[in-house]
């Protein structure tokens, strides 16, 4: 058991790591949105949504409207309460900057991030972003960004999640921010639970509403998102309240594997309860100044392994709950129902997902080091059967101990759950589904990175030239592999259709994503039958 723990441990605080990464927080002044009494604007950057005027800006040559409240602000009397409309405004609305972002704990890092966090201190922390090739125009397909970060970190405003190439693609962009951590998933058994779920159903509804304003259409919407982003989408389709919100959705190596039982989560809020000498109650909570309840949350992840048992909450202690009401079944169940059966899905995985929580920490350096008996004991603690560790060493002869605890993490918390949203949609009779497996590598760490997780993200956006993002994709990322993503997610989002065969159980078609596609049916058949059975 404190084999699993620590492993999971060490991959849930890897994921982490590429979910948030250290840029200091920008003043006030210089971050968020505010009124402006009296400008000249080109009408062009000038457009009205139901709460008023909004004034944008033009970013890489596409018009960019930042920090639009989307829900009033989560303080006060609505503070751990469902969201709430905006509040309108009179007159015009700078939205040129981003807002604030939602409450969360991240120290100032040791060494240089692999993914930018952003802090940006206010309360209009429930705002989104919207880039758009043509605010005069009509029609346009609809792309809404869910983003990730062990549903603890993150936020729409991150430099990696710039829409602008999206919106010179034509497709209207827009990045959301979600109450995290204890703020947006903490279990209290009184009726209301997954407040950042409907934080993000608010901001899809508040997008049916306004964004023709910004020339999108409503019928045209695809909602995507990666690791926490792609398994609160899975946990989105899963819900009554969301259905019709949206008619595409991409899942970027995140699934349904995460979420919470009300028992496990309750376990939890236990915890944390007592590490803050509170009550259980939501009153309780809601008394904690915000960050000491982000730095206790934060602690709750990071939690020592030998302390607690992590294992018995999957490696997110804070996820979508199945609570009987907001979400009444388990998502997986409820695609086998023909929950969001008119929904077509993009799902996927990178190759080397959980090197991001291996790599970096060095850990995957002293499972080189370790025996096989080590190796094997590792393994067989995620579940796996005997002979695992043999059959993918069969298949990759020359790879280090570390290399194979890599390839079977992967298949084990990220590929198989992404497969096992595919085949619940097959159940019912979906056929609308596409896979995909990311296989360009980084060269970052000596190569050993590889197709870790979040390395296809600036790809997917082709912002190959933030430079913030280098330290994850290396110094000369080649723009062909930004063209062949980027395009990829676009056909989808505009058609439906990322031109290669739908998923079935007879060919099992797959994309491999690199300079070029290539399909292959059924990619590593023989280590995928090592997981019948798991979710």
């Amino acid at each position: 058991m404190q084999r699993r723990t620590f492993l999971l441990s060490s991959l849930a605080a890897g994921f982490g790591t590429v979910a948030g990464g250290g840029l200091l927080a920008p003043t006030p002044a210089a971050s968020a949105a505010g009124l402006v009494d009296s400008v000249t604007v080109d009408s062009a950057l000038k457009v009205r949504v139901a709460s008023g005027w909004l004034r944008g800006r033009t970013d890489r040559n596409v018009a960019a409207f930042l920090g639009i409240p989307y829900a009033a602000p989560p303080s006060g009397a609505y503070r751990m309460r469902p969201p709430r409309p905006p509040v309108p405004w009179n007159g015009l609305r700078n939205a040129t900057k981003y807002g604030p972002t939602c409450p969360k704990y991240y120290p100032r890092p040791k060494s240089p991030p692999l993914f930018p966090e952003v802090v940006i201190p206010g309360k209009e922390c429930l705002n989104l972003n919207v880039w758009t090739p043509d605010p005069r125009g009509s029609g346009l397909p609809v792309l809404v960004w869910i983003h990730g970060g062990t549903f603890t970190k993150g936020s729409g405003s991150a430099t990696p999640y710039r829409g602008t190439s999206f919106a010179d693609s034509g497709v209207v962009c827009v990045t959301i921010n979600y109450r995290l951590g204890a703020e947006g998933f903490l279990y209290l058994d009184d009726g209301t639970a997954n407040l950042g779920l409907l934080d993000q159903i608010a901001a899809l509804e508040w997008v049916q509403d306004n964004i023709a304003a910004f020339g999108g259409d409503p019928r045209k919407v695809t909602v995507a998102g990666q690791s926490a982003g792609a398994m609160s989408i899975t946990t989105l389709m899963a819900m009554p309240r969301a259905q019709g919100l949206f008619r595409h959705a991409i899942i970027q190596s995140g699934a349904a594997a995460q979420t919470l039982t009300a028992q496990a989560a309750a376990g939890v809020t236990s915890r944390l309860a007592k590490s803050l000498r509170v009550a259980p109650t939501r009153e309780a909570f809601s008394k904690v100044p915000a960050g000491r309840l982000a730095r206790a949350a934060s602690a709750l992840v990071e939690e020592d392994p030998t302390a607690s048992d992590p294992a018995e909450w999957g490696s997110l202690p804070f996820a979508p709950v199945v609570d009987g009401h907001t979400l009444s079944d388990h998502p997986l169940d409820a695609l086998r129902n023909g929950a969001s059966s008119g929904v077509r899905l993009l799902a996927g995985w990178n190759r080397d997902d959980t090197r991001i929580g291996l790599v970096p920490n060095g850990f995957i350096d002293r499972i080189d080091k370790a025996d096989e008996a080590t190796l094997s004991a590792l393994v067989g603690a995620l579940g796996a059967p005997e002979g695992t560790v043999e059959l993918y060493r069969a298949a990759r002869p020359k790879a280090k101990n570390g290399d194979l605890l890599a390839a079977v993490t992967t298949d084990c918390f990220i590929r198989i759950p992404a497969i096992r949203v595919a085949e619940a949609r097959l159940e019912f009779g979906t056929s609308d589904t596409w896979m995909y497996r990311f296989d360009h590598g980084s060269p970052s760490f000596s190569g050993r990175l590889g197709a870790a997780h979040g390395v296809e993200i600036p790809y997917v956006f082709d912002l190959l030239d933030d430079e913030s993002i280098h330290a994850l994709i290396g110094p000369q990322p080649p723009q062909i592999v930004a063209d062949t993503a980027h395009s990829t997610w676009v056909s989808f989002v505009a058609d439906g259709n990322p031109c290669w065969p739908r998923y079935n159980l007879p060919n099992r078609s797959t994309a491999l994503i690199d300079e070029a596609i290539t399909v292959v049916n059924d990619p590593d058949h023989a280590e995928r039958e090592v997981w019948t059975g798991r979710r």
